[in-house]
């Protein structure tokens, strides 16, 4: 890709040509998608309008919420420099082990009060031991039954295949494990699990039924050429929704000094992931309060997802915000299915 022509690409590079190849089928390319990244900031609108006309063919004016919960705190083994939960973090966190079945079941509760439609359990750690994985799937059962709208998505870690397909067994709807970045940058990000790590806990989701969820983290020095081949790698696994995170440079993380991105480049990355990924569930995850900023709006023209609530250690905004931002653009929140139940009541 060093040898694309950044400046005569970006000079006539048509960004309706761009959605119309998207709606198609036909795909944009990644000479392409490194122009939308070096699209000029004032050219950021009819970008978005580009991308607002793929979301709108697949997802319409509707909006998913999701709702996170971090089920188990800190102790991790591993060295994500990103991470306020890694070995070798400062940050001043909480740390527990997995939440009793009742804080789950009270969690799912405010979930549902606030309208989400996903309810995300996240542990910490390199991967799930076999006790815990029971753990989670007695917890999983009790939220399906109190909760029947509630999709249910798990972060656990690398996983195993018979893990996988015990959660599956127990009524997990997705499994999340981001790649976060290219695979040619990993390497400068943890050194105690590797990329092909990633894909393959990826991958063996997939194969057992499990919807995949995989996104990104951007903001941890990247070059444009690294988030063009992660939107490209995850179009290629057919990923099914991804969470796009922006860095929060947490105290006490290697990360703390990492300077902040632009929101129009922000917007720039979400428009990209819509017009390459272009039905799959895009989310605009943590780090949009810090990195969007007022503009935050704008990103739902090319996501259709956002978290509601706190991250994993750090918050978020109220959600009568989220609420409003929703309402004013004129969108709608997405609602639970009703149950086949009350079809036929």
């Amino acid at each position: 890709m060093s040898g694309v022509d950044i400046t005569s690409e970006v000079t006539r590079m048509n960004w309706n040509d761009l959605a119309g190849k998207s709606l198609n089928g036909e795909g944009v390319s990644r000479a392409e998608a490194l122009a939308v990244l070096n699209a000029p900031d004032e050219e950021v609108l009819a970008l978005l309008d580009a991308a607002y006309r793929v979301r709108r063919k697949h997802f319409g004016k509707r909006v998913k919420l999701n709702f996170l919960l971090n089920a188990k705190s800190g102790l991790c083994p591993e060295d994500c420099n990103y991470c306020s939960q890694a070995k070798g973090s400062k940050a001043d966190i909480s740390k527990y082990p997995f939440l009793p079945e009742a804080d789950i079941l009270a969690a799912a509760g405010r979930a549902s009060a606030a309208k989400a439609r996903r309810f995300c359990m996240v542990n910490s750690g390199r991967g799930p031991t076999d006790g815990e994985i029971e753990q989670i799937s007695g917890a999983v059962k009790k939220v399906r039954e109190n909760y029947p709208g509630l999709e249910i998505c798990v972060c656990l870690g690398l996983l195993a295949p018979d893990q996988a397909k015990a959660l599956k067994d127990a009524g997990v709807d997705a499994y999340n494990h981001n790649l976060n970045t290219s695979e040619n940058h990993y390497g400068s990000i943890c050194s105690t699990h590797d990329y092909q790590d990633r894909k393959s806990t990826v991958q063996t989701a997939q194969s057992h039924g499990l919807s995949s969820c995989s996104g990104c983290l951007f903001g941890m020095g990247e070059a444009d050429g690294d988030i063009v081949e992660l939107a490209f790698t995850l179009r290629e696994m057919k990923v099914d929704s991804i969470p796009i995170n922006f860095l929060m440079a947490i105290q006490g993380t290697p990360l703390e000094r990492e300077e902040q991105m632009s929101p129009q480049k922000c917007l720039k990355i979400l428009a990209l992931f819509r017009l390459v990924n272009p039905a799959s569930e895009i989310r605009i995850a943590g780090g949009r309060e810090v990195q969007l900023r007022w503009l935050q709006p704008l990103g739902l023209y090319a996501a259709n997802s956002i978290f509601i609530g706190d991250y994993l250690t750090t918050n978020g905004q109220a959600p009568e915000e989220d609420f409003a931002i929703i309402r004013d653009l004129g969108f709608e929140i997405e609602e639970a299915p009703c149950p086949s139940s009350a079809l036929t009541a």
